[in-house]
């Protein structure tokens, strides 16, 4: 299967996803709102769903690709049941902490809740319910990793679907069957997450059992590629989750603002669409490319395909921020204010997403910049990398959150992303793996034109439906997107060569 062929396929899944995601998060508003138990919620399901995101859309794929695809099937095989086995214990003993310490560590996710009365007791209180879908989720993206290697996609991009579709239901049943106190409400979604991540994991579960011999068990033994694999490990999460601790450290800022943590939580969620995406697609469809092309020592092919990659980021990524940005207010009025969520939500989440939205270009352009760092097994330029951008979202998200408000601290985010990706560019540089050829700068310029005609289409349009509902915000997309085609295809930011590439066979 081609490179985009695969990338296609990915990608269905991941905006099935998000979709989910969409959904269940319209029922968050709706059950919860933006107010103190919201708070409180939102910030004890931060931890769990950022593990979640970060391993669904490959997290732990820079430490287990390059490593395993270098051994051969029999003793991957084996190595990949050591790395289940001892990944099951390190992580039922990291639940055990957690449960313990929760009320710590929910101090540390939204510091600013510790003055509000009863909000520490309820964010300690939800973390021991959601955490435990910590264990299913990471197992699960364990084993999407091994069937991934084996170019076994489907399972992989399906399983994660269990996770939002759970709570979907459970939101459902609480808010239109039951009648329960916020507070309850809240716990019993908590529940909902972690037996959501539990049904994944036996999803992937049974795509291994039925694949043959992707993970052999045995008792552990210490191999040099266990030893590298669990090293590498944490470094991997760490650098693969970059702009989820972004967002995490925002968050820990807006949580001194009155529902800043409900407001930066939606906005994030709507910006998760266009990002997830291109995040899912690299860790599992181009990081393999990558690391196949660094193995055989192939340098201006691997420049090339991660050129070919950007174009394809940047493609998704500038048009998706143009209307984000445009369409802020809308989208939140349109998405979240009901029930619960008042006019004054919709109008603070519309601003963190403007904010957001100036950063998405950079952070899909950093997620595929890092695969190649992760190809070589660079992973301390890539952790360090995050750690320039988390210290340049929290100086500048701290000093505009106290001009611009939680806006400001979305803006704040943005800029990190910014320096994470000039950062990633720095490391590539070194050992000769930045170089920009004319095809993607010609792309880039053409896919920036494109993108403009379709701003200015989207802002005509919003002027003839100043207050759109749902369908005149369907009417704004579907026309923004078909603007934004038509204007790709007449740039020449999208040829027949890039058409014709989805069916070729390799």
């Amino acid at each position: 299967m081609s490179l985009l062929r695969s990338s296609l396929l990915v990608g269905l899944g991941a905006v099935a996803s998000r979709i989910l995601g969409f959904f269940r998060d319209i029922l968050f508003a709706q059950v919860l709102g933006a107010g103190p138990v919201a708070d409180a919620f939102l910030a004890a399901f931060r931890l769990p769903n950022l593990v979640r995101r970060v391993v669904a859309e490959g997290g732990l794929n820079p430490a287990l690709v390059p490593i395993l695809g270098r051994l051969e099937p029999e003793e991957a095989a084996k190595t990949a049941g050591d790395v289940t086995l001892l990944f099951t214990l390190l992580l039922a003993a990291i639940v055990a902490i957690v449960e313990i310490g929760a009320g710590t560590i929910g101090l540390f996710l939204a510091p600013g809740l510790a003055t509000q009365d009863g909000a520490p007791e309820l964010v300690a209180l939800y973390t021991r319910l959601a955490f435990p879908t910590v264990f299913g989720v990471t197992l699960a993206s364990i084993g999407a990793a091994f069937l991934n290697i084996h170019r076994r996609y489907v399972a992989a991009t399906l399983a994660p679907l269990a996770v939002n579709g759970g709570l979907i239901v459970a939101l459902i049943a609480i808010g239109h069957i039951f009648s329960l106190d916020p507070e309850r409400e809240a716990a019993w979604l908590s529940v909902a997450s972690s037996v959501a991540g539990l049904a994944q994991l036996g999803l992937i579960a049974a795509a291994l059992a039925w694949g043959g011999t992707v993970v052999r068990f045995r008792r552990p033994v210490w191999s040099p590629a266990l030893k590298s694999l669990l090293l590498a490990g944490l470094p991997a999460l760490l650098a693969s989750g970059a702009v989820q601790l972004f967002v995490l450290a925002g968050t820990q800022i807006a949580s001194f603002w009155p529902s800043g943590v409900s407001w930066l939580y939606y906005a994030e969620r709507v910006m998760q669409l266009p990002l997830g995406l291109m995040a899912a697609l690299a860790a599992s469809v181009l990081l393999p490319e990558l690391a196949s092309l660094h193995r055989t020592g192939r340098p201006d092919a691997l420049i090339a395909a991660q050129n070919r990659s950007l174009a394809l980021a940047l493609l998704l990524a500038l048009p998706a921020a143009m209307a984000l940005a445009i369409l802020a207010e809308p989208i939140s009025t349109v998405l979240f204010q009901r029930g619960a969520f008042d006019p004054a939500d919709a109008h603070g989440t519309a601003l963190a997403l403007m904010g957001l939205s100036m950063g998405l270009p950079a952070a899909t352009v950093g997620k595929v910049l890092s695969q190649t760092l992760f190809a070589r097994g660079s992973l301390s330029s890539t952790l360090l990398a995050a750690v320039v951008g988390i210290a340049v979202t929290v100086l500048a998200g701290s000093l505009l959150g106290l001009i611009l408000g939680v806006g400001g601290i979305a803006l704040g985010i943005s800029l990190g992303c910014l320096a994470h990706a000039g950062a990633l560019v720095l490391f590539l540089r070194r050992p000769g793996l930045w170089r920009l050829d004319a095809e993607l700068i010609g792309k880039a310029a053409r896919i920036t034109a494109a993108t403009a005609i379709m701003g200015l289409g989207l802002t005509g349009m919003l002027h003839l439906i100043p207050e759109p509902r749902a369908p005149g915000l369907t009417l704004l997309c579907l026309g923004g997107l078909s603007l934004y085609a038509v204007a790709a295809w007449l740039t020449g930011a999208v040829t027949r060569r890039d058409l014709a590439l989805l069916t070729k066979k390799p």
